[in-house]
C-alpha cells in the first residue's frame, strides 16, 4: 500500500473578505510530483501555506506523513521554497555556501557550527544543482535563476522527504523556467522526494509533473496530466482550443 505524504479532507480557509478555499479533499502519495495550478487568486499559495501550518485552517483537516497537522513535529522532513525572490535581501552579506549552510544550522543545537561533513554535503549539492562555481559569490550578485537554485539547495540540504515550492519560477524567463521544472523532476526521481509545486504555468508543468491539481477556490481537477488533457470537465472550463494549447496538442 502506498504511503500518503499529504492528505486533506474538506479543508477550508477564510480571510476577512471570505472563503479562499472550500472543501478541498485530495491525497499525495510518496514519490508524486504534483503541479498545483489555477488562476490568480484561486487559493494555490493559501493551500500550501495551510499544509505547512502558516495559514489557519477554518474547517476540515490536513495530515502530513499520516499525522494530523496539529500534532506534526517532524519539520526536518519538509523543505519549503516560498515565493522567495522577494524575501531575500540582496545586500545581505552572505555567500552562496553560507546561505545553503543556514538550512543545516536550523536543525543544530547550540553551539551551532557546521562540521567538515556538512561542508562536503553543501558542496556536493551545489555541484548537483549546477551552481558550484558560484559558492564564494555573494547572493546579491546572482541572477534570478542562479538565486533560485541556491535557495532550492538550502531547502534540499536536510534531505527532506517532501519539498513544497510556491511559485518558484515567477521571476524566471520561459527557458530558465522549463529547465527549473526539469531539474525538480530529476530531484523527484533521483531522491524520491515528494513534490508540491505551485505555478500558474499549466502547460509547462504538465510536461514534468506526475499529477495536476487544478484549483479555483474549490478543487476542480486532480489526476495525471493525460487525464487533465482528456477531461471533458476541463474542456468545458477552458474551451477545447485552450485545453489543446495547454496540452501542446495543437
Amino acid at each position: 500500500m502506498s504511503e500518503k505524504i499529504v492528505s486533506t479532507s474538506l479543508l477550508s480557509c477564510s480571510y476577512r473578505e471570505g472563503r479562499v478555499l472550500e472543501d478541498i479533499t485530495f491525497a499525495v502519495e510518496r514519490g508524486d510530483y504534483v503541479g498545483i495550478v489555477g488562476p490568480n487568486g484561486s487559493g494555490k499559495s493559501t493551500l500550501v501555506k495551510a499544509l505547512l501550518g502558516l495559514v489557519t485552517i477554518a474547517s476540515g483537516k490536513a495530515m502530513l506523513f499520516d499525522t494530523p497537522l496539529s500534532d506534526f513535529r517532524d519539520w526536518h522532513k519538509v523543505g519549503y521554497l516560498p515565493q522567495s525572490l522577494h524575501l531575500v535581501n540582496p545586500v545581505f552579506p552572505a555567500t552562496v555556501h553560507e546561505t545553503v549552510g543556514l538550512g543545516l544550522l536550523s536543525l543544530k543545537r547550540f553551539p551551532k557550527r557546521l562540521t567538515g561533513a556538512d561542508h562536503d554535503k553543501i558542496e556536493s549539492l551545489l555541484e548537483e544543482l549546477g551552481v558550484y562555481d558560484l559558492k564564494h559569490k555573494l547572493i546579491g550578485e546572482l541572477s534570478g535563476g542562479q538565486l533560485q537554485r541556491v535557495l532550492l539547495a538550502r531547502a534540499l540540504v536536510n534531505n527532506p522527504e517532501l519539498l513544497v515550492l510556491d511559485e518558484p519560477t515567477a521571476a524566471l524567463d520561459p527557458d530558465t523556467r522549463g529547465r527549473f521544472y526539469a531539474m525538480i523532476a530529476a530531484i523527484n526521481r533521483s531522491r524520491n522526494v515528494t513534490i508540491l509545486l505551485v505555478t500558474h504555468d499549466s502547460g509547462a508543468i504538465g510536461e514534468h509533473a506526475s499529477k495536476m491539481l487544478y484549483l479555483d477556490k474549490s478543487l476542480l481537477f486532480y489526476g495525471s496530466f493525460d487525464e487533465f488533457c482528456c477531461s471533458p470537465e476541463m474542456s468545458s472550463l477552458f474551451g477545447e482550443h485552450s485545453q489543446h494549447l495547454m496540452c501542446h496538442r495543437h
